[in-house]
């Protein structure tokens, strides 16, 4: 019986795996069931912490703008903020207002004292 030469489809696939995981460390990149299992779980992790990412820099820039908002000795915090900046249709979304109470304090204390009034 002669020879059979595989074809290259095989090899391309294991090569693709390699590459996504040749930073990974030891046999996660040597070894080809390991590198797939790697690889599931690099993508599951990827895809979870996607959304995680999001909440946790909704509560910093909560915590930053309330913080700043703290500090004004105004009698005023952000649950109370928030709802009055849509009362008054000052439509800024928390990175901004996150972004101007690091930037320029007093521009987040005229906005602050515009709502009180």
């Amino acid at each position: 019986m002669t020879r059979v030469r595989r074809g290259y489809i095989a090899r391309r696939r294991r090569t693709k795996i390699r590459l996504f995981a040749s930073t990974f460390i030891g046999a996660h990149s040597r070894l080809t069931r390991t590198t797939i299992q790697q690889k599931m779980r690099a993508l599951v992790s990827s895809h979870r912490d996607r959304g995680r990412q999001k909440r946790d820099f909704r509560s910093l820039w909560i915590t930053r703008i309330n913080a700043v908002i703290r500090e004004n000795k105004v009698f005023y915090n952000y649950s109370r903020l928030i709802p009055n900046l849509y009362k008054k249709q000052l439509l800024l979304n928390r990175k901004i207002l996150a972004q101007i109470s690091i930037s320029n304090k007093n521009c987040l204390y005229m906005i602050s004292n515009k709502i009180i009034k």
